[in-house]
């Protein structure tokens, strides 16, 4: 079983519409539109086309409840673009292999290839069945995104989250949780040197978030990381500030939940920290699933991912695997290649076809 040149042209003409199409985050829905349009009228059999808020879904034809249930997940959205393109981002480029525009890697790529895996899934016999899915909001971990569609699905065994990841398999991925923390002090003139320094203050805690190591690392993911990357405080150069802010990026390990962190975090520090969210955990699939076992049979080799994903909001199961390469995302003049996508589709459908869960 092989993607046909026809497929993959039809995946290079939606990788341009889309591409044409600004998709930023929370702002996905004329992408939704042109997506929706293009599988109702180019998929090769009747498809039942489903929508909620900016996300597109289609179930294979042949659902059976009694068997499980594969989701194919591809993001639609893609982040702001930066000011240094050297063409404009919004309009595709073709230049002998190479597509550039912004999305065309992170996750245009993956999309187009995964929904051409679905039409040829679902023309041939499979002990599941299959879901295939564009969501919104992945940039922005958004609750109109992936989360929306979940209690609208059947039940879910395992997904395929297509990434850049140059096709080979991340088996885990880093969490994230954002802290925003606040140091107390006690105004004072600067002059008199009286009052207490809340950015003092701060500091002591600052350092020991740079300096302290969580004892259990992960060997596909390493260390819990933790990364102060703003700050404020003061009100004027003659007044010492009582209060001084600060955030805190801290990437977790799957020895770790995000509550975990927190409570650790606390006991080791002054300030007062705040989690803006704790429901983007680290997330794994077992060395022993059926599908990462069929991906090491195909020479494939399993990987930690350091970049979040929509793997962090799927309690399930996942893989996430894709063309393109990740240090291309969100860059200028952001790429893929057209074998890669080619490439992509028909890994894809080695790691699919007659899988059996």
């Amino acid at each position: 079983m092989e993607i046909t040149q026809q497929q993959l042209q039809q995946a290079i003409e939606l990788l341009q519409v889309l591409i044409s199409t600004p998709s930023t985050s929370r702002e996905e829905s004329d992408a939704a539109d042109r997506l929706q349009t293009f599988i109702t009228r180019g998929a090769p059999f009747r498809v039942d086309v489903r929508r909620h808020i900016n996300n597109i879904w289609c179930i294979s034809p042949n659902f059976d409840a009694n068997r499980p249930t594969i989701l194919l997940d591809a993001h639609i959205d893609t982040v702001k673009p930066v000011t240094d393109w050297s063409t404009p981002p919004f309009t595709p480029k073709i230049d002998g292999d190479r597509i550039t525009g912004l999305g065309s890697n992170d996750d245009g790529g993956s999309l187009v290839a995964l929904l051409q895996v679905f039409y040829t899934l679902c023309q041939s016999e499979q002990k599941y069945n299959i879901i295939f899915l564009a969501s919104a909001e992945e940039e922005v971990s958004g609750k109109n995104g992936i989360e929306a569609v979940l209690p609208l699905l059947p039940p879910i065994s395992c997904a395929i989250v297509g990434e850049p990841t140059e096709m080979q398999p991340a088996i885990a991925e880093k969490g994230l949780m954002v802290l925003d923390c606040v140091a107390h002090g006690i105004a004072g003139h600067a002059a008199r040197n009286n009052g207490k320094n809340a950015i003092y203050e701060a500091m002591q805690d600052i350092e020991w978030l740079r300096s302290y190591r969580f004892p259990e690392s992960s060997p596909l993911l390493g260390d819990v990381r933790m990364s102060v990357t703003q700050i404020n405080a003061g009100t004027q150069h003659n007044v010492i500030p009582d209060s001084c802010s600060f955030v805190v990026d801290v990437r977790s390990n799957e020895c770790y939940s995000n509550s975990r962190l927190l409570d650790i975090i606390k006991e080791h520090t002054l300030s007062d920290v705040t989690a803006r969210s704790l429901r983007l955990n680290s997330s794994s699939i077992p060395e022993n699933h059926p599908i990462v076992k069929r991906a090491v049979e195909l020479g494939l080799k399993p990987f930690g991912s350091p970049t979040l994903s929509n793997q962090a909001l799927l309690n399930i199961p996942t893989l996430k695997i894709g063309p393109g390469d990740s240090t291309r995302s969100h860059t200028a003049n952001e790429y893929i290649l057209i074998r890669e996508i080619e490439q992509g589709m028909n890994t894809y459908l080695k790691l699919l076809n007659g899988l059996t869960l």
